[in-house]
């Protein structure tokens, strides 16, 4: 029974914080980031300026709590989409994950846009941190599907681009090379244009650029993600539209 005061803390502090980021989005999607302000939401919440910051301590904090979220969201609906096929079926895991990705970023537009938008104005991201460590988890799902279909991928690279270690940010570089340890650079860089080809449909979409000239941009969408099961070096499946 001695433990039951601190779990109780620990829990309504965590309740707390939650409630916090819970109204920080709220206000993020109805405002945009500029409308994420401490005191605003201690209003809200019937707190106190000073009890609000016994949990965050500056706006930046806060923010930095929801772009670690918000990655880590991404990130699990990635890795899910991907353990959900199996690994007999390397292009169905393409169009899974890239599926995922756009329905992700669909149910979420707001959450989208604060980590892929533009820059929180007068935001200061932490080196390193939770956040990064949420992002790379994502960046190693797609180095996964390259990763499998490599062998075949490379012949068809033959001629094009030359990549070296040294075109990557050092920490992207050292991170491939611990987990996958037999990519050369070439694969590296075929998984950041495997990121290319599914964000930037989904972000036209999202952004409203495609509704004026398309009126199904999920079918263009899934046209892209069977081109790229071949850049990859898979067989595309046969869908139904």
């Amino acid at each position: 029974m001695a433990d039951a005061t601190p779990r109780r803390r620990d829990r309504l502090r965590a309740e707390t914080s939650a409630e916090i980021k819970t109204i920080a989005l709220k206000h993020l999607s109805a405002n945009g980031a500029d409308a994420i302000s401490l005191r605003a939401i201690a209003r809200e919440m019937g707190m106190t300026a000073g009890a609000i910051y016994s949990y965050y301590t500056n706006r930046d904090e806060l923010i930095t709590a929801l772009i670690t979220d918000v990655y880590g969201a991404l990130a699990d609906a990635m890795e899910a989409a991907y353990e959900n096929v199996p690994p007999r079926d390397p292009a169905a895991r393409v169009l899974a994950v890239g599926q995922a990705y756009r329905q992700w970023a669909l149910a979420n537009p707001e959450e989208f846009r604060l980590i892929y938008g533009d820059p929180v104005p007068g935001y200061q991201p932490p080196d390193g941190g939770a956040a990064k460590a949420e992002e790379a988890r994502a960046c190693t799902v797609l180095l996964r599907l390259v990763e499998a279909g490599w062998p075949h991928a490379a012949a068809a690279h033959n001629g094009g681009v030359r990549h070296e270690w040294t075109d990557f940010g050092p920490s992207f570089a050292s991170r491939v090379n611990e987990l996958f340890p037999d990519l050369p650079p070439a694969a590296a860089a075929l998984s950041m244009r495997t990121w290319s080809r599914m964000h930037g449909q989904v972000a036209l979409e999202l952004y409203g650029h495609l509704r004026p000239q398309l009126q199904e941009p999920g079918k263009l969408y899934l046209s892209e993600m069977l081109d790229l099961t071949r850049t990859l070096g898979f067989t595309p499946p046969t869908v139904k539209a």
